[in-house]
Parts: C-alpha cells; structure tokens; sequence
C-alpha cells in the first residue's frame, strides 16, 4: 500500500475536456491506460504530478499526499462553470511488479516500475527508490519542486507531456523550452561513492555544478549544469560521476 498519495476523483459530464485544458498530457489517451502528467502555474513551473487513472465515466487523479490539498484547491477554483466535481476519496494505493493483475495498470514511466493499483490488489515490498533511481525517475517533494521545470525533470522521456494535445497551462513556456538546441540542466543518474544527505550541493572544483537528490545501491539522482558535470564531482563529502 502506498500511504502517502491520495486519490481524487473527477466527476460529470465534462470531466475529461476540463482536465484536457489543463494538465500536460493527453487525456484521451486514458484509453490506453494511466496517465502520467503534471499542472503547472501559468510561468511553466511544476505545481504537482500525478497519475490519471480511467473509473468508468469519471477519471481519478493519485496524487502525493503533500501536494493533494493544493490540487484540489487549484482544480476547484480552475472548473469554474464546468460541468465537474472534484472530490476526496478513500482510494487506496498499491504497487508491484511483474505482470499487472487485472484491475492494475502499467506505470507509463518507466516498464522497470512496475504496475499501480486502485481496487485492493495485493502489492510488491520492493526497494522502490532503488528502481526510480536507476530509471532516473523524479519523486514529487524531492526531485520536483516548485522551482521545477518538467523538461529538465525528464517529463518528455518518462511519457509526462504531450505538445500535440494543445493548450495546457504553462504550455508556451514549455514549448519555448522544446524548442531549444539543447538543455543546459536536468537531471540525470549518477554514479555515487557513498552517500550525501538529500539536497547536498553538487561542486565541480570550486564551481557550483548542481544539487544530489535520491540515492541508492551507489547510484543516485542528480540535477546537473551539464556544462560543468565533467571528471569527479563532489557533494556532502562523496565523489561522484556523471557519465551520460
């Protein structure tokens, strides 16, 4: 059981056209299955992610507990005469790997991360950090914060962002940032010899080259000036490389 998301739910006859105005990703594509995606504020910055999640006529929103509270706040004042509700449930959350049993779904970010499930399916105690950092999958609070930008969070490659759908919020921002040769900063997995506290600063000699997150079975997730993530890096006392 994962204890830390909470689950909302989108009801009403408009549902998914609200909700296709305003997150990142394309959610017809709930036909398919989950759907990974983000709202962003107007300036393109992260607000939160999350997981839409097809229940009959209405679309359920698993979201990290911390950032619940806004989102339901930011969807009620966004629906204004939109035919919705938006609502707490008790839905419960639950993870494994292999196969998905029936009523599971297939994590759209990454094939290593397994299956979510929202109707009691019995889970898998894996070590998930483990498996989001060798994915290189950012974690809501840790790796995606409000000063976030989702293309530099890898949200194209982890299937979290659609610039065909049209409109979402922050949307041209975002679509500048595409259209860039190259990004200059992201994250991206490290090797790690030992361990940093979360948040350590990154040095490259004596220049700031970025900021460790996550770290697990020597490895971990790092935001990176990729300019500068060249030769042995150093943070909280560790060395650590980046090897694109």
């Amino acid at each position: 059981m994962s204890t830390n998301r909470t689950v909302l739910r989108v009801s009403g006859p408009e549902a998914a056209d609200f909700l296709q105005g305003l997150v990142t990703n394309d959610v017809k594509r709930l036909a398919d299955g989950l759907v990974y995606a983000a709202l962003l504020t107007p300036q393109g910055k992260y607000r939160a992610d999350f997981f839409l999640v097809p229940d009959g006529d209405d679309i359920l929103i698993d979201v990290d507990s911390a950032f619940a509270p806004d989102l339901l706040k930011a969807l009620t004042l966004y629906k204004l005469r939109a035919k919705v509700a938006v609502t707490e449930t008790d839905i419960t959350v639950t993870r494994g790997l292999g196969t998905p049993p029936e009523g599971a779904f297939s994590d759209p970010r990454d094939p290593t991360l397994g299956w979510r499930g929202y109707a009691g399916q019995p889970g898998d105690d894996a070590d998930w950090d483990a498996l989001r950092v060798a994915a290189c999958v950012p974690e809501s609070g840790i790796e995606l914060t409000p000063d976030s930008f989702i293309l530099e969070a890898g949200f194209e490659r982890l299937n979290g962002v659609d610039f065909r759908k049209g409109c979402f919020v922050g949307q041209e921002i975002v679509a500048r940032m595409k259209h860039k040769t190259d990004l200059r900063k992201g994250l991206a997995t490290v090797k790690v010899d030992g361990t940093a506290p979360v948040g350590s600063e990154i040095v490259a000699g004596e220049k700031p080259a970025g900021v460790l997150y996550t770290q697990a079975a020597g490895h971990g997730i790092a935001y990176l000036r990729f300019d500068r993530a060249k030769g042995d890096l150093e943070a909280g006392g560790v060395t650590l490389r980046y090897t694109p």
